[in-house]
């Protein structure tokens, strides 16, 4: 099974930070679900070019915090998350993805009300409403 997780080897961000990112996402998106076996560390580790001590501090800290479970002998599995904890990742994913845009915006002396209406017009072009 292959994981639809993207590096960039120029971004600031850890690669083993950028693995659990976009593993908590697939997680809380649905696309990865309950009890779906993932790859094997090294399996990982060869698919994504990347060590498997990488691959393994990403899963370690993934298990940590509840994502998924190793079961010895079986493998790696995703683990049971509640409804609230997907909610909660669903949130602060869109958010830090809202600060990150409004710092650059901020970078390029854009205005608060520019801002507002920028955010508006990408809204209503993505189909939202304006309330």
């Amino acid at each position: 099974m292959e994981l639809p997780i993207y590096l960039s080897k120029t971004s600031r961000e850890p690669i083993y930070h950028q693995i659990e990112n976009q593993m908590k996402t697939l997680i809380a998106s649905g696309q990865l679900t309950k009890g779906m076996p993932l790859p094997s560390i090294r399996a990982l580790a060869k698919d994504l070019e990347t060590s498997v001590i990488t691959i393994r501090r990403a899963y370690q800290n993934l298990e940590y915090q509840g994502f998924i479970q190793t079961t010895q002998g079986k493998g790696t599995f995703v683990a049971d998350i509640d409804h609230d904890m997907k909610q909660q990742m669903k949130v602060a994913e869109v958010y830090q993805a809202m600060e990150a845009a409004v710092e650059i915006a901020f970078k390029y002396d854009y205005t608060a009300e520019q801002l507002k209406k920028m955010c508006l017009e990408v809204i209503h072009k993505k189909g939202g409403n304006q309330t």
